[in-house]
């Protein structure tokens, strides 16, 4: 027979340590996935409080495009739940300008899509999309859609 005894020291150190894993393993399940991208995203725009077509205008000049007031498509769309590499890649933008759509997935949001006509770098069609959910923007890029195409943020330096 083996027996062993520890001391009421043992004991305490050995449940601060346990204690101090689970409290670290929680700490890392609750906190939320951030990135350089999201805290190099100082930007000035404004994105809640978007009701109105005048407003959604007014955003996009805030940024310092002209578009189209009408829009070309106004359509819904549902945020997928699990994301695949294209919703990884297009959150990667949107987590560069301080957004971020794993907050809404599984929601449908309302995506508005605007003809840019003052884009000076791109000799082709030039769209703006903004997705907003309940009066906020919560996703949105400028994108070329001729044959050399691009998409970025809102931002006309491309993030």
């Amino acid at each position: 027979m083996f027996i062993y005894t520890l001391k009421a020291t043992n004991i305490k150190f050995f449940a601060a340590l346990v204690l101090s894993a689970a409290v670290l393993i929680t700490v890392a399940t609750v906190i939320p996935e951030y990135d350089s991208a999201t805290f190099a995203a100082a930007t000035s725009a404004n994105y809640s409080g978007i009701k109105t077509e005048e407003d959604r205008i007014e955003f996009l000049k805030g940024f310092g495009y002209e578009v189209d007031p009408t829009p070309i498509e106004v359509e819904d769309v549902e945020i997928p739940t699990e994301f695949d590499s294209v919703y990884t890649k297009y959150n990667d933008i949107q987590r560069s300008q301080g957004l971020n759509l794993r907050k809404y997935r599984g929601k449908t949001a309302t995506r508005y899509t605007y003809r840019i006509t003052n884009y000076e770098k791109y000799d082709g069609t030039v769209l703006a999309s903004i997705i907003i959910y309940k009066n906020k923007i919560i996703a949105g890029d400028i994108c070329g859609v001729d044959n050399n195409g691009f998409v970025h943020g809102f931002s006309k330096d491309g993030n």
